[in-house]
């Protein structure tokens, strides 16, 4: 680790603890969310020249054309997943392995697709220096999830697809819950509860994510 990341690991809890009030200030008040987001140092899941900016409440880039989300946006995501106490989550969008390494401070098993091979593989090193063993990483297209997993009492999707895709809903075991952004121009924060047959879809709130992408895998 250089001495610039060391320096900001060493301030970085009290930062820490300024964002959690600021989510607490905007409605998050899942506090077991809150101490384990306390607990994840954000800023080694981005690069060196964007690390001092790991506290702010606002998405940074991590390249390839995805983000690091904004921190309010994984508190909210991770709450809603969470109120229906899931044990087995698909995680669509690996990323910066950071909302990863979030649900797997929380739940059993965390399984988690990810179609661009260098994001997977730079996460797949944070997950390792943090001492996460309880995710299983994927290289693949997430528009089809991960059948052979199935099916998961929680699905997290970290990009917006244009509708839910029908292959994620049949992976949701019956009470499971689906937390997705959803739309292409606007956007809405959705939970799918699986009913039996039925899905049960409540918008949360509007949201600004990079677009789920399928087919091509990188």
């Amino acid at each position: 680790m250089s001495s610039e990341l060391q320096g900001i690991g060493m301030t970085s809890r009290r930062t820490r603890m300024r964002l959690i009030h600021r989510l607490r200030e905007h409605g998050i008040d899942n506090e077991q969310v809150l101490d384990v987001m306390a607990d994840v140092p954000r800023h080694i899941f981005l690069d060196e020249a964007l690390a001092h900016r790991a506290y702010e409440d606002t998405a940074l880039p991590i390249g390839h054309g995805q983000t690091l989300s904004q921190p309010y946006i994984v508190a909210r995501m991770t709450s809603a997943l969470m109120a229906h106490n899931p044990s087995r989550v698909l995680e669509l969008g690996t990323g910066s392995g950071y909302q990863t390494a979030i649900l797997a401070r929380l739940v059993d098993e965390v399984f988690s697709v990810e179609r661009i091979k260098p994001l997977q593989d730079r996460a797949r090193d944070r997950l390792r220096t943090l001492g996460v063993r309880n995710v299983v990483l994927r290289h693949a297209d997430g528009g089809i999830g991960w059948p052979e997993k199935g099916p998961f009492d929680g699905i997290i999707v970290t990009a917006a697809p244009k509708v839910l895709p029908a292959e994620l809903l049949s992976q949701l075991a019956d009470g499971g819950v689906l937390i997705a952004p959803v739309g292409e121009t606007t956007q809405m924060l959705v939970q799918t509860v699986r009913q039996g047959d039925e899905f049960v879809q409540t918008e949360l709130e509007p949201v600004r994510f990079v677009p789920l992408l399928g087919g091509v895998v990188r």
